[in-house]
């Protein structure tokens, strides 16, 4: 099923701001313009977002919002890839632009084939609402997004935010549609501010970042089907799962898997990401050389090269990863399932995506 132009834009409400009206830099609610009202779900199953059968693929940028205190003696290490969880340091946020009125700030690529065009493009947001301090949740269901030299707009949720309260945490996850912003402004880089998350130490740690899929098309490619579910789910509880059905999948065909997930602890076990192509055919475990299969919640934004500002091999809690399955798919099939799941890691699931070489 391919969305027409008019379903793909009708939700989207992305707005210029001057950025004299913007949030305070230091992020105090009371210097920030009532947001406007979204509702809100303690949990939204996993359900589809965006589907289509067309020559093209998926690509995604992302970045954290938070990261640990350099003060900290192994901060740097934990940033370049070390051992280190978020729950170990008190943590501040991410700032790159140098505009006093933003305390949060950061940047990552979209990376088209020349000629692309864009068919469909959402993003993501989320994080801990609740560290050393608390944040209001009136703000969850809004940031600012500057496409590649461009200024602040504004762009608010469109869709219910999924907002938990837990004895530890109070999490989130809200999404816009921006199709026209990125087909309009094309590749490069994009920046993010002002994710609502908040700073501070913890037992649960503080997290937060976003990530902007894209799915594209290119007659140069092949004929795939691409598919993006979303939800909002603590995965300890229930796992995340993307279902296509209907399909006519070959052996070997190419495949292409994305996660976005908040809270995932480097180290802890027992997370896994799998794909069957047909009843009974058993699960295929899926990893990459920076998520290994019992840890693929492991605080990383991996996958394809791309630009990011700043680029941490470890992000302290956040994780948007892309695995492009080396062999293709292992087994054909009639339809896709892709499982997210987590036996110990107390982390929440918010995107799977997926794209698969059709058969010609």
């Amino acid at each position: 099923m391919r969305h027409s132009p008019g379903q793909l834009l009708r939700h989207a409400t992305v707005g210029v701001l001057a950025l004299a009206s913007i949030w305070a830099s230091c992020g105090s609610p009371a210097a920030a313009p009532a947001a406007p009202p979204v509702p809100e779900a303690d949990g939204i199953t996993f359900a589809q977002r965006y589907s289509a059968l067309q020559h093209g693929g998926i690509v995604r940028a992302a970045n954290t919002s938070i990261t640990c205190r350099a003060q900290a003696p192994s901060c740097s290490g934990a940033q370049a890839g070390g051992a280190g969880v978020n729950g170990d340091f008190d943590m501040f946020y991410v700032d790159v632009d140098r505009d006093p009125n933003t305390y949060n700030s950061s940047r990552a690529e979209v990376r088209l084939p020349a000629g692309a065009r864009v068919t469909y493009a959402r993003l993501y947001w989320g994080g801990n609402l609740r560290v050393g301090e608390q944040k209001p949740s009136a703000d969850n269901g809004r940031v600012l997004l500057a496409e590649p030299g461009g200024e602040y707009k504004e762009v608010i949720a469109d869709t219910a935010v999924g907002h938990r309260v837990t004895d530890t945490a109070d999490a989130f996850q809200a999404s816009a549609d921006v199709t026209g912003l990125v087909r309009d402004s094309g590749p490069g880089l994009y920046t993010v501010a002002q994710v609502n998350v908040a700073a501070g130490g913890s037992a649960a740690g503080a997290w937060g970042g976003w990530t902007l899929v894209v799915a594209y098309e290119d007659p140069a490619e092949p004929l795939r089907h691409l598919a993006l579910w979303d939800g909002f789910t603590p995965l300890r509880s229930q796992a995340a799962e993307l279902r296509l059905r209907g399909l006519d999948l070959a052996v070997g065909a190419g495949a292409r898997v994305g996660l976005v997930a908040y809270d995932g602890d480097r180290g802890t076990t027992g997370d896994s990401l799998t794909l069957s192509t047909r009843p009974g055919s058993g699960a295929t475990r899926i990893s990459g050389s920076a998520d290994p299969a019992g840890d693929v919640l492991n605080s990383t934004i991996s996958g394809p090269a791309a630009a990011r500002v700043p680029a941490y091999p470890n992000t302290l809690g956040y994780d948007s990863d892309v695995f492009d399955l080396p062999e293709g798919l292992p087994r054909a099939g009639d339809q896709a399932t892709v499982r997210l799941a987590s036996e110990r890691d107390a982390a929440w699931a918010g995107v799977l995506f997926a794209a698969f070489d059709a058969r010609r």
